[in-house]
């Protein structure tokens, strides 16, 4: 990156915004929006799926304890969310006296905290409706098979419902990404915050903010294409031939 910076750093002496500090600070924004919405993606998903097949459990209190927390998720704006996790989680009585106070403190992770449930509960749903929306067909399959539950699941029930899940799923990973902008809130250094303090030193709110929308994009495409891709490799077996 330095070297990068340094073969462009005459292009950009003219230039009052884009210049290699700023350049390098733009880019520490798009690393650190990455890493938070990657990691909360990664962690969310594996949340997701043993939770989905909890959704669809037999058992009621199980059910219905899952529908509780996907539905207080969903129901609540992100923002607040992302409050409650930075503010909120300090003045729990004996917090800051906890081994996870130097954690909570650290604004990146409280972030995560609120990042990670949000993405979990909408992935949880997601994950579940194309459970239930399984052909019938494939279920007495594997009943005729001998198949316990927990093999079907396994085999036949998670496969299918995952490859499903994936159009829904590429919406909801852009959906993350695209909320990830208001991390900038609790003085997280990602795109959006990165364009505000850059506004605020230099009065270009055009070029500031557009360069990032351009960032955002960019990722934003990268991600459609990608599931694109993963969705013709993956579904070509239900497209009528």
């Amino acid at each position: 990156m330095q070297e990068l910076l340094q073969s462009i750093a005459p292009w950009l002496s003219d230039n009052a915004i884009f210049t290699p500090s700023t350049i390098a600070q733009y880019w520490g924004g798009f690393v650190n929006t990455v890493q938070l919405v990657f990691i909360s993606l990664v962690i969310g998903l594996f949340l997701a799926v043993p939770l989905a097949i909890g959704r669809a459990s037999p058992i009621w209190l199980l059910r219905k304890g899952i529908w509780l927390y996907t539905w207080i998720f969903r129901g609540t704006p992100l923002l607040i969310q992302l409050y409650i996790a930075y503010y909120g989680l300090a003045f729990i009585p004996g917090v800051q006296d906890s081994l996870i106070w130097p954690l909570i403190k650290d604004p990146l992770y409280p972030a995560l905290l609120a990042f990670t449930l949000n993405t979990a509960a909408y992935t949880t749903e997601i994950f579940y409706g194309a459970i239930k929306a399984m052909p019938r067909g494939e279920l007495e399959a594997a009943r005729a098979y001998g198949m316990s539950p927990m093999l079907a699941y396994r085999r036949i029930i998670l496969p299918s419902a995952l490859r499903r899940a994936l159009p829904a799923y590429g919406n909801e990973v852009i959906f993350m990404l695209h909320a990830s902008a208001i991390a900038s809130v609790v003085t997280i250094a990602d795109l959006t915050g990165v364009a505000y303090n850059i506004y605020s030193r230099y009065y270009a709110p055009f070029s500031a903010f557009i360069f990032v929308a351009l960032c955002y994009m960019v990722l934003s495409f990268s991600i459609q294409g990608g599931f694109r891709l993963l969705e013709k490799r993956m579904l070509a077996h239900l497209k009528p031939r």
